[in-house]
């Protein structure tokens, strides 16, 4: 039976793509699966796939896939899952890597403790910079409610911390329907996924295993690109408001959820990284998101933030406009992906 599954998408990172699998190959065990998805790369990322797959193959499962067309890191990611075979099941994105023996390491941990899923910290590297980040949870090693991790409101828990190839899934969370990705999401598509876990799993824990290197600042990377699909976050936290107004509990959770979306809109709304044009749709769409939101719970957020953020959020609150859904769709985004001007 295969252990481990490791998902990898790759799209266009040729200059990166080499350590990344020369990291899987230091990670190699006969029961472990590497799921090598191309998300339609047109530049020599294929080949350097083919040559890895050769290498590979020796150590490890190997499986490739290549997309008719880009789909984003969501769809990647969501075809690496539905054919996923192992027990446990980890991800890693093409320009990052690994230390060797990770993995082995990694799935000790999850056995050890048994819980549905892990949670590791790891390094941010940015030229010869490297940043310790840290799963924002304070007990260390000891298994958990998922829940009790979404609170308080105000501070920085694990739901912000959103990285999926920072930790370790069992697979009863696949077959619970848990694990996939929002389809077409191009940016914080790992939002809705880890509010999900955290409000559906039934048990975790925040180690501090170190192993994924995780690479900022590359050029080709939605983080450093300021097109429509940098707009995707509004869809991505419509629908973590949209699942957490359903829960039980809704009343309890959603002043996280909603300071959280009003904290990424500012931070959007002062980025300087956008078009003029997409500028002015990020302004259209924040004000309808907004007016979305359950407004005692708005108020209540925008009381608990800086005065400099409130007041901005205020002003776009009160700008003329209809509360109604607006979202960027897949087409728009596949067109910006592809070089597009989208207006």
């Amino acid at each position: 039976m295969v252990k481990l599954s490791v998902i990898v998408p790759f799209f266009n990172v040729q200059s990166y793509a080499p350590e990344t699998l020369r990291s899987l190959r230091a990670n190699s065990r006969s029961d472990f699966e590497f799921i090598l998805v191309d998300d339609t790369s047109t530049d020599e990322t294929p080949e350097i796939l083919d040559r890895a797959e050769r290498d590979l193959g020796g150590v490890a499962d190997v499986v490739r896939v290549r997309h008719a067309r880009n789909g984003g890191l969501a769809t990647a990611r969501n075809t690496g899952l539905d054919r996923a075979n192992g027990e446990y099941i980890t991800f890693l994105d093409g320009d990052d890597w690994l230390a060797p023996g990770y993995y082995e390491e990694l799935v000790d941990c999850v056995e050890r403790l048994g819980c549905d899923f892990v949670r590791t910290d790891h390094v941010q590297c940015s030229g010869r910079s490297r940043t310790l980040a840290r799963v924002p949870h304070g007990r260390r090693g000891v298994v958990t409610d998922p829940r009790d991790a979404i609170l308080p409101a105000g501070r920085t828990t694990s739901v912000d911390y959103a990285y999926a190839w920072a930790g370790i899934y069992h697979r009863r969370l696949l077959d619970r329907g848990l694990l996939h990705f929002t389809d077409g999401l191009r940016t914080a598509e790992d939002r809705p996924w880890i509010w999900r876990l955290h409000r559906e799993a039934r048990s975790f824990a925040a180690v501090g295993l170190l192993g994924v290197f995780y690479r900022r600042g590359v050029a080709s990377s939605l983080t450093q690109i300021g097109d429509v699909r940098q707009l995707h976050f509004i869809n991505a936290f419509d629908q973590v408001i949209e699942e957490t107004a359903r829960d039980p509990d809704a009343e309890t959770l959603l002043p996280k959820a909603v300071r959280t979306y009003c904290a990424i809109i500012s931070h959007h709304l002062t980025s300087g990284r956008f078009e003029p044009q997409v500028a002015r749709r990020l302004r259209a769409m924040s004000t309808a998101a907004l007016k979305r939101m359950p407004p005692d719970v708005l108020s209540e957020a925008l009381d608990s933030m800086d005065s400099e953020r409130a007041s901005r959020l205020r002003r776009l609150r009160r700008r003329p406009g209809q509360g109604t859904r607006t979202t960027v769709g897949q087409d728009e985004a596949h067109e910006a992906a592809h070089g597009t001007v989208v207006a």
